[in-house]
């Protein structure tokens, strides 16, 4: 990082638990309660019935597969994922619930392998496995030098993740849950239960308490980053409440990134008043393959996301992604096809938005904008 700007790496889901976390050293009990599968294994079956074998173990950096590369040569000055998953050993799943990620705590240097520095928490698998179990992965990011947000009491769930990167400049993480991502209500942080940053609706007074919290710790040279669940698993809309709710946060909270994740596709990008909002990051690893249903949406492919921004202004300065592909459980390079099939849907998405991509050397994207104005 110079004086003047910073580069953040940003990237969606990052889903290391149920058949991830069996082919990892330490997988957890494989016994899973789902409504059609009783054994976690059965994901490693689906997808080296798709694609072949996958290597057992798979090492901890071997998960990250090109993107260990990418991240080395692009250098970012912070590191970012959702973790959407609980790591932990309890077996106090959440009754009712049809989803339980869990990665064994004894595979937590599968973050530390990529240098993460923050790991956003509000999201709907974070307490898959009751409260002993976020208890533990708070616990287990913390034991690895791992920042947070959006999980713990009320007071901590709320708290940002502050990163120094040298100097004056900071990166701020806030980590909130919408309901529109599946969160259950019974999920949500309070002063005597533990629990996730659940937004209680998109609206202003919303955003004002917000604005309140982001004020109390941002000072001149952070940036700061709102990184949202929000929206379902499938399906490119950006509803009215989720662009009106951004803008929001940009004009009146002080908010210099928008990281919105919970599809498992990439979904539109636009730039509002010089800020970068992402509505939907994609997956960059999960263990779907094999697993039908939604094919059209290539929920294989993901971005790594590298953003340069002024820390005096919070501005964008440039945006470049990488494509990827998840194969055998790890995360590949795109060949030039996926990458411009993922071109195409960003311009087709983002058109609204004022933002196409282009496709630049070593088969990456590049961001290009211009400035729309909305009505209030």
């Amino acid at each position: 990082m110079n004086q003047t700007t910073m580069t953040i790496f940003l990237c969606g889901d990052f889903m290391t638990g149920r058949g991830i976390d069996q082919v990892l050293p330490h997988p957890s009990p494989p016994r899973v309660y789902e409504p059609y599968v009783t054994d976690s294994s059965e994901y490693v079956r689906l997808a080296e019935t798709t694609h072949g074998p996958v290597p057992k173990p798979l090492g901890f950096a071997a998960v990250w597969g090109d993107a260990l590369a990418e991240l080395n040569q692009r250098a970012p000055d912070m590191r970012m994922i959702n973790l959407e998953t609980a790591v932990t050993r309890s077996e106090d799943y959440w009754k009712g619930k049809a989803i339980h990620y869990r990665m064994h705590p004894a595979n937590a240097p599968v973050l530390t392998a990529a240098g993460i520095n923050v790991a956003a928490l509000a999201n709907n698998h974070v307490l898959d496995w009751g409260y002993p179990g976020l208890a533990e992965t708070i616990e287990t990011l913390t034991k690895h030098h791992i920042s947070f947000a959006g999980a713990g009491r009320r007071n901590e769930a709320e708290a940002p993740a502050i990163v120094g990167l040298g100097g004056k400049a900071r990166v701020v993480v806030f980590s909130f849950a919408a309901k529109t991502s599946g969160v259950p209500e019974a999920w949500a942080a309070t002063d005597d239960r533990p629990g996730v940053n659940l937004l209680p609706d998109l609206s202003e007074a919303t955003i004002q308490r917000i604005s309140d919290q982001v004020r109390r710790v941002k000072k001149q040279g952070d940036v700061a980053i709102a990184s949202i669940h929000w929206g379902p698993n499938w399906g490119y809309a950006v509803s009215a409440d989720e662009t009106r709710f951004s803008h929001g946060l940009i004009d009146e909270a002080g908010i210099d990134v928008v990281h919105g994740h919970s599809s498992h596709h990439v979904k539109a990008i636009e730039v509002y008043r010089g800020k970068l909002i992402l509505y939907g990051c994609g997956d960059l690893l999960n263990d779907y393959e094999g697993i039908g249903g939604y094919e059209a949406f290539r929920g294989d492919l993901g971005l790594m996301f590298f953003a340069q921004i002024s820390s005096e202004t919070g501005r964008l300065l440039s945006l470049n992604m990488t494509p990827t592909q998840i194969r055998h459980f790890r995360v590949n390079y795109a060949s030039p096809g996926d990458a411009a099939w993922l071109a195409q849907i960003l311009n087709r998405e983002g058109r609204s938005f004022g933002t196409q991509v282009t496709i630049a050397a070593g088969n990456r994207l590049q961001l290009e904008w211009e400035e729309i104005e909305f009505s209030p």
